[in-house]
């Protein structure tokens, strides 16, 4: 009976073969067809991420920062497995390399199935590893500039008297100095700011690479003003009013605090906390003016700098407004064939702008408009158009709004009527 099932099994087995290739083959099609395999490139940026690296040791080459991947992957898989944010990994592993120059495989780790990596780029990372240097430098203060005249500069206070600078031992050994740089130029008021330090070579050029720490120091530095030395305000004196109409609508200066000397202490003391310039005449004055003007100085008194001083005055027109009544309207487009009533045939118009301007304004430079180009016969509400000549005048208000217009088709005229 052993013998007999055998043979039949023997004599049936190509058929139960072909079955199963048949089964298989049919559940992959019902497979592929419900869940088609699609190419993609891996939209989720991916980082390469170091790993195993010596503490001691330093990355001096570039690495890139992403890499670019072609996935193969079922529909289902790129919509599950394949959208979350720590699906795929890109790997540099450094582990148990010294000092030297390497390339190094980039590895995937790809949390989901079923994937198939189709390519990617980089797949090789050149890296070079340098011995990690630390080195304390002295900080030093250079001061490029002097505070302003009349003013002394303090001994400056810094929060940190050395710093540490970090990097590549090829880079770090050509340090010079660590420097912090103070500009106290024009300075009238004491100094609290923090400056950044930087790390220069013997020609004095920045070297880029390191770390230092503290990457800034704080500078503390007294100014104080000499004696015989005072600041002032500087008040500008006007006299005369702009034309009819118009008026001042601001007075600048430059500089507007001045710095004076004396030799006599209490002379300069007692000065009160402005200085006046020279007159200014405004009178009858219609636009901007720009005037230089000399100090009213005390005698024994003289100006550190400049002792004139640029007046900038702005002059505007004064704002008012004015009616205008009875503008007469005028109808345009209107179509031969047809025949136009409007009420009413007249309206006031309320404008503003400037007091000159509306003075010499008159009903002669408005014009009215109803443009009926489009209009068929029928009764209309229809706002007209306003038309100033004189730039600068705006309208406020329309009375009435809008205009009520009727439009009749005239009667065509009767054969043989003349």
């Amino acid at each position: 009976m052993s013998m007999e099932f055998f043979r039949k099994l023997t004599r049936n087995l190509p058929t139960l073969v072909t079955a199963i290739l048949l089964a298989v083959a049919v559940w992959i099609l019902a497979v592929t067809n419900t869940d088609p395999v699609e190419r993609r490139t891996y939209s989720r940026p991916v980082a390469i991420e170091i790993t195993g690296q010596d503490p001691s040791l330093v990355v001096t080459s570039e690495i890139p920062e992403q890499v670019a991947i072609i996935l193969s992957a079922p529909s289902s898989t790129w919509s599950s497995d394949l959208s979350a944010s720590n699906a795929v990994r890109a790997i540099l592993d450094l582990a148990g390399l010294s000092e030297g120059t390497y390339e190094i495989p980039v590895r995937l780790q790809i949390d989901a199935r079923p994937v198939k990596v189709q390519s990617y780029t980089p797949d090789i990372v050149n890296v070079v590893l340098e011995k990690l240097s630390t080195e304390p430098f002295d900080i030093n203060l250079v001061f490029p500039s002097s505070p302003a005249i009349g003013y002394d500069a303090g001994i400056p206070q810094l929060s940190a008297e050395t710093a540490t600078v970090s990097g590549p031992a090829s880079v770090v050994e050509r340090v010079f100095e660590v420097r912090a740089t103070l500009d106290i130029s024009q300075a009238k008021e004491n100094i609290d700011s923090d400056i950044q330090l930087v790390a220069l070579d013997e020609n004095g050029l920045r070297l880029n690479g390191v770390a230092i720490s503290p990457e800034k120091v704080n500078i503390k530095q007294e100014i104080t003003q000499l004696g015989g030395y005072r600041n002032v305000i500087v008040k500008p004196l006007t006299v005369g009013q702009p034309a009819l109409g118009y008026q001042i609508n601001n007075i600048s200066l430059n500089p507007p605090v001045v710095t004076l000397f004396s030799t006599d202490f209490d002379l300069i003391t007692n000065l009160p906390g402005y200085i006046e310039t020279q007159p200014l005449n405004l009178t009858a004055a219609d636009e901007d003016l720009e005037v230089s003007l000399k100090l009213k100085l005390p005698s024994g008194v003289i100006v550190v700098g400049e002792s004139n001083i640029i007046v900038s005055v702005s002059i505007t027109p004064l704002e008012g407004s004015k009616t205008l009544s009875s503008i007469p309207i005028e109808i345009i487009g209107i179509r031969p064939e047809y025949l136009v009533n409007i009420s009413p045939d007249s309206l006031d118009i309320i404008l503003s702008g400037s007091l000159p301007k509306l003075e010499f304004l008159k009903n002669s430079n408005v014009r009215v408009l109803l443009d009926l180009t489009e209009y068929l016969p029928g009764i209309y509400q229809i706002e007209p158009q306003i038309q100033i000549e004189i730039s600068g005048i705006l309208v406020e208000s329309v009375l009435p709004a809008a205009i009520e217009v009727e439009i009749l088709q005239l009667p065509s005229p009767t054969p043989g009527t003349p």
